[in-house]
């Protein structure tokens, strides 16, 4: 497939963009993480509940990501790096080390426990460290599905390029192209790179879109926006995206959820009872272990 062509720079009205989220930054000692999802603003953006940069940072050797083992339900946890290496493990027994270009689609479903952390080899030197996590709430007849876990391989994600444009579709549909992995909802995720001065057209089927800057400056309909905002757009709006720079984006959205979603710690449910439950589950050592990183775990918070 190839990207569609853009005439016309500032196609879009100026209230195209309905609100922009800077996300809240939050100090983890190694390195800093930006939240846009959920906000003040915004709860959700089509299923996506949950959006997280971290980095970029240059970690000095010993130092690295270092997650122990904790509990989801009610979601799909979605971790995308553009620098640095991640080791996962979870319950299912899992062990896969995750790189630049390299997706994994973890559905915790009912319950899953893991873990996130720097591989040892990794520790011994300096490197960047810069991706985003973000959680796919589930649709209720999905909520208490089976879990499961997904790896994809960066071969088998499409890739459309011309001209200074590059897309890589990571779940659902973008551009004509299809991500191969499985997914519960009818949802949209992409990692956009555009060359300065290179314009790309926003798709219009989803009545929920946004638009995560990671690196760069873009600008709407005349308006321009720095890297570390989200910005949610306006439903069906025709709207061109020009890079003011060199610059790096993802597009995410999809269509509306079934409801409302409750949200506490790592748990997503449409129903408070169902939360209450996994707090007690986790509290009282209900949910399964993490093969090979059983020692340690976060206790529920206070």
């Amino acid at each position: 497939m190839t990207l569609p062509n853009v005439a016309d720079p500032l196609f879009g009205d100026v209230d195209s963009v309905e609100t922009v989220i800077v996300p809240r930054a939050r100090d983890l000692g190694n390195f800093e993480v930006r939240r846009a999802l959920p906000s003040a603003e915004r709860q959700m953006v089509g299923p996506f509940i949950f959006f997280d940069q971290f980095g970029p940072v240059m970690m000095k050797s010993g130092n690295g990501v270092d997650v122990r083992p904790h509990p989801h339900i009610g979601l799909s946890t979605v971790t995308w790096l553009f620098d640095g290496m991640i080791f996962h493990r979870d319950s299912l027994g899992t062990e896969q080390p995750i790189q630049p270009g390299e997706l994994n689609w973890m559905t915790a479903g009912k319950g899953i426990v893991h873990s996130e952390r720097t591989p040892a080899a990794e520790l011994a030197r300096e490197r960047k460290v810069f991706g985003i996590q973000s959680w796919v709430a589930l649709p209720k007849k999905f909520e208490e599905v089976a879990p499961g876990f997904e790896h994809v391989r960066p071969q088998a994600l499409p890739l459309i390029s011309d001209h200074g444009r590059e897309v890589r579709v990571i779940a659902g549909s973008l551009y004509g192209e299809t991500s191969p992995v499985k997914t519960h909802s009818d949802l949209f995720y992409g990692d956009v790179k555009l060359a300065a001065g290179s314009r790309l057209p926003m798709p219009v089927e989803h009545e929920e879109r946004a638009i995560y800057i990671a690196e760069g400056r873009i600008e709407i309909a005349g308006q321009s926006f720095e890297a570390g905002r989200l910005l949610v757009l306006k439903p069906g709006d025709a709207i061109i995206v020009l890079a003011l720079e060199d610059s790096r984006y993802m597009l995410l959205g999809g269509e509306p959820m079934d409801g409302p979603r409750h949200i506490w710690w790592n748990f997503v449910s449409s129903s408070k009872e169902r939360l209450d439950a996994a707090k007690e589950d986790w509290k009282q050592g209900r949910f399964e272990i993490v093969p090979g990183d059983d020692k340690e775990f976060i206790p529920l918070p206070d």
